[in-house]
């Protein structure tokens, strides 16, 4: 039986008219490394103290550095077994009427909590955490951020892949990126923290639901035998925006700012709806055969080739439609054809992997050093592992590498004490990838 693959073939499977597809949606990957793990610039958490007004004019008269006025404020406590200033109690001293020269006796009295906020070792720099005051006993909120995105893309998979099948990929696609530029924007200008962990759920919600529809269109529109490679590069833009990310921040010094370059590009995206076509396997799927010929007249026209009548003839009389939607339209409507155990094994191990590998990432912001080069590092690392993928998948197949992956990511987990972080990231990143391809793929 003729299935949409073969008059691919006709058309060209990875013609001119693929190509420019491909680089346009792309793009796409770029800013969702952005959204996706750019908390560790615009929720980063400098050395921070209690603040003391009359320590701060103290300080401008005697010229005291910030380190030398924390001295006098921050009592030393042991943090794992090394005396570092407190950053959550202050000595018990009313500056005001205490009779202290420009160098006093080191202090021994009463703590006490922090009264008139914090001091922060970022100047010139402004994350969410110092703007806000996320720290010490409010610092649990600084996950909020992160916990609403990923709720936000919990609840967009599920809904985008509904409603790609139902109105077709580019429609949804229209639609999350106007979500997208709606919600981010409306956290770059939120007044206080709650608003801001409201739309960064939305934010997150049309974010993901737009990157998925993106990644099935594209894959539905090459022949099979690009699938698996379109499918990793997608991926590793991904990677290509890790390492723009750290630019980005180094030169954007206020988080809201930074915020407002991750929604800018989905202002793009929205003319996307113009420049790509709609699947031709959707349209086939909905009984729309007559449009799916033209959109794929067309493709074939960019690429310089020519349906024959008889490809024509295909489309209206004999299409075979459950050959030829794709694996991850099937999963989304929940018909596919894999046993429940290996769907459910699926959605366990791709879960694991993402939570590790955020996790990795977020690390850097708190491992000390220069984030700006641990991040960019730590993004760097990922290419390998991409081109693994590439060189690998097919000469050994999906199931051995997908499983030795996960097998060194669980020992490195054990052992993280004795390995390089980024060797860690690295296993993530090989995992995460194939889970996307496995499930695409897999016939």
């Amino acid at each position: 039986m003729t299935t949409f693959d073969n008059i691919l073939e006709e058309a060209g499977p990875f013609g001119r008219c693929q190509k420019r597809i491909f680089a346009l949606l792309c793009l796409v990957s770029l800013p969702f490394a952005g959204v996706y793990v750019g908390i560790v610039f615009q929720g980063f958490t400098p050395d921070h103290w209690c603040r003391v007004p009359a320590v701060v004019d103290r300080r401008q008269t005697c010229g005291w550095t910030p380190g030398e006025g924390q001295r006098w404020t921050a009592p030393l406590v042991n943090i794992s077994g090394e005396l570092k200033p407190s950053s959550c109690e202050r000595y018990d001293l009313d500056w005001n009427t205490t009779d202290l020269t420009c160098d006093p006796e080191d202090l021994d009295l009463d703590l006490t909590g922090v009264k008139d906020g914090w001091e922060y070792d970022y100047e010139g720099r402004n994350s969410f955490v110092t703007e806000f005051d996320l720290v010490c006993s409010d610092g649990w909120l600084v996950d909020m951020f992160q916990s609403t995105l990923n709720v936000g893309f919990l609840i967009g998979s599920f809904a985008f892949g509904y409603l790609a099948d139902r109105f077709g990929r580019r429609l949804s696609f229209l639609v999350s990126n106007v979500i997208n530029v709606t919600s981010g924007m409306v956290v770059a200008l939120a007044p206080n923290y709650i608003s801001i962990l409201v739309f960064r759920g939305v934010f997150g919600f049309a974010v993901k639901g737009g990157w998925m529809t993106c990644y099935v269109l594209m894959t539905e529109v090459v022949g099979k035998e690009y699938r698996r490679t379109v499918g990793i590069l997608f991926q590793m833009l991904f990677s290509v925006g890790n390492l723009i990310l750290p630019l980005l921040a180094y030169f954007i010094t206020d988080w809201r700012w930074m915020q407002v370059t991750f929604a800018a590009p989905y202002i793009l995206f929205v003319s996307y709806y113009w420049l790509v076509p709609e699947s031709p396997r959707w349209l086939l799927s909905q009984n729309k055969a007559s449009t799916a010929l033209q959109i794929t007249e067309a493709l074939a026209k960019e690429n310089r080739q020519k349906l024959p009548q008889t490809q024509k003839h295909t489309f209206i009389f004999m299409f075979n439609w459950s050959d030829s939607v794709s694996m991850t339209t099937r999963f989304h409507l929940g018909v596919a054809s894999d046993p429940r155990g290996l769907k459910a094994a699926s959605c366990l191990l791709r879960f694991t992997s993402a939570v590790v590998y955020q996790g990795l990432i977020m690390r850097v912001g708190i491992a000390g050093g220069n984030v700006y080069l641990d991040f960019f590092i730590s993004g760097l690392v990922e290419f390998p592992a991409a081109f693994l993928i590439l060189f690998t998948i097919e000469r050994i197949g999906r199931r051995l590498p997908f499983a030795t992956a996960n097998i060194i990511a669980g020992v490195s987990c054990l052992i993280t004490a004795f390995i390089p972080e980024s060797e860690e990231t690295l296993r993530f990143r090989r995992s995460y990838g194939r889970v996307y391809l496995f499930k695409s793929e897999k016939k």
